[in-house]
């Protein structure tokens, strides 16, 4: 038997037990067999970008970020969407990244979970192609009007939802070589 995959799972959100971090979980018990996902839900300890450390002097929250990334076979990256655009924490760890190439032919999936999140999910597809991030239509996924598609735990209980969350996964298994 293959070992798994090592998959890191930025939560987009700045809220705790928001629908991002519910679905990350899920995500993590849905795929366990293929993949061992841990959770990076820690944006709030980064310090704002400062192009002028990115390289020369980076800190520690960011070069552990990093490691992270680095070492991991895939990304998904969870999110909502703020103000039709990213949440701002997303943004800025995505920017400590952007002078290294941690991101470069990395495997990403992308799950945009919120009321719209059509603006969101549209700027962070372009951000990650912009660093490079391998991901195709198919590793994407947006889920519109969450709130009343997932349950308390996370489990999707919409079974649209649910059936492109499926096809999400197994398109995220292929890319990663899962």
């Amino acid at each position: 038997m293959e070992q798994r995959k090592n998959i890191l799972v930025i939560i987009g959100s700045a809220s705790a037990g928001s629908s991002s971090e519910k679905l990350a979980h899920y995500f993590a018990v849905q795929t366990a067999a293929v993949f061992a996902v841990s959770l990076y839900n820690e944006l709030k300890l980064l310090p704002h970008f400062d192009p002028g450390r990115s390289v020369t002097d980076p800190p520690e929250a960011v070069m552990t970020l990093r490691k992270k990334i680095e070492q991991a076979h895939g990304v998904l990256i969870c999110t909502p969407e703020y103000v039709f655009s990213i949440p701002s924490g997303l943004k800025n760890a995505i920017e400590w990244c952007v002078a290294v190439t941690v991101f470069s032919e990395k495997p990403v999936g992308i799950i945009t979970a919120s009321a719209s999140g059509v603006k969101g999910h549209e700027e962070l597809k372009m951000i990650l192609q912009t660093v490079g991030a391998s991901f195709t239509e198919a590793t994407t996924l947006l889920i519109q009007g969450v709130k009343g598609k997932i349950g308390p735990q996370g489990q999707i209980t919409d079974a649209e939802t649910e059936q492109a969350f499926i096809q999400f996964t197994d398109a995220f298994k292929a890319l990663t070589g899962g």
